[in-house]
């Protein structure tokens, strides 16, 4: 569910290598693995974060038990929908995928399942959590998870290969699982999930120019259209990287005054945010890969943290 700029964890590959389009690679059938790997399971790991970290902060904070239940049921429907939602853009971005080295090893683009069983398994796991949300959650959050689902596919998808501003689109869905899971635990969204919602949409910024430009050629080659040619490029990274960072300083803050605000969750925050802007500023101003493979692993890093943060001031 989450957009490709937000939850991509490719921290393996140089960018740097020449890539060539690799032929399908049907000599081996399709196994477990390969059916698992289609759902996307390093993105899901951080949807399951942040959905789980909306639910947990909308719960009041003086209830006589923690519905539990209700957690996992969001967290089951939320999954499903993003493992289809995954599936799907793999669909729909397969011959694109072949070409780039990043991904052409995965599944469809490899050759080793044909584009009839993907799409019929997207559509069925989108299907089922949807309507598994619907019954045993509630119909806003499966209402949410539709309509980031339908956004990530129909708008920010073919966008990538029309603008940059494609990350700008996808962020609107690529930050609502917190939302998912404060609608599935209050029913409604109040201003402290909208706060929420602000830390992941600025997150997304720096984590994907880290991974746009370690796979720059990558993604020209494929003809996605992620970062503008020429001398726009640099400055368009600069402002893409160091104008979310900024703003995410005080968005931390104000997250952690919704709680019970002391002195070390407000350190503990502030020192998240100079730490990922610290490796965001060595990004600007080297814009070498192994600069923005740091940049990376310090989102990747910051996203749980802070979320944990949270839970801990409420707590």
């Amino acid at each position: 569910m989450a957009t490709e700029s937000i939850l991509i964890i490719s921290i393996g590959e140089p960018s740097g290598a020449v890539n060539h389009r690799q032929a399908p690679d049907t000599s081996s059938p399709a196994g477990l693995s390969d059916y698992w790997a289609l759902t996307k399971p390093e993105v899901n790991f951080l949807i399951a974060i942040a959905t789980l970290t909306g639910f947990y902060l909308a719960v009041p904070r003086h209830v006589d038990h923690f519905p539990m239940p209700l957690l996992v049921h969001t967290l089951l429907g939320t999954l499903l929908v993003a493992s289809g939602t995954g599936t799907l853009n793999q669909y729909i971005e397969r011959r694109f995928d072949a070409q780039m080295r990043r991904t052409a090893r995965r599944p469809l683009a490899a050759g080793r399942l044909t584009p009839t069983m993907v799409l019929r398994l997207g559509v069925a796991l989108s299907a089922l959590g949807s309507v598994y949300l619907a019954i045993y959650v509630n119909v806003f959050a499966s209402l949410l998870t539709i309509m980031t689902l339908l956004s990530y596919l129909f708008l920010y998808t073919p966008l990538k290969r029309k603008t940059p501003l494609c990350i700008l689109v996808g962020g609107f869905p690529g930050a609502m699982p917190p939302l998912i899971g404060w609608a599935a635990a209050a029913g409604k969204l109040s201003f402290e999930a909208w706060i929420l919602y602000a830390m992941l949409f600025l997150w997304q910024f720096p984590h994907f120019m880290a991974i746009a430009w370690m796979y720059r050629q990558d993604y020209d080659r494929a003809g996605y259209f992620v970062l503008p040619h020429g001398r726009a490029r640099s400055r368009f990274v600069t402002l893409q990287t160091i104008l979310p960072l900024l703003v995410l300083f005080p968005v931390s803050q104000l997250a952690i005054s919704q709680g019970q605000p002391g002195i070390l969750p407000r350190m503990g925050a502030l020192i998240l945010s100079l730490a990922f802007f610290y490796y965001g500023v060595q990004f600007v101003f080297r814009r070498s890969s192994e600069a923005a493979r740091r940049l990376l692993m310090a989102s990747i890093l910051y996203l749980p943290s802070a979320f944990i943060l949270l839970a801990l001031d409420k707590s």
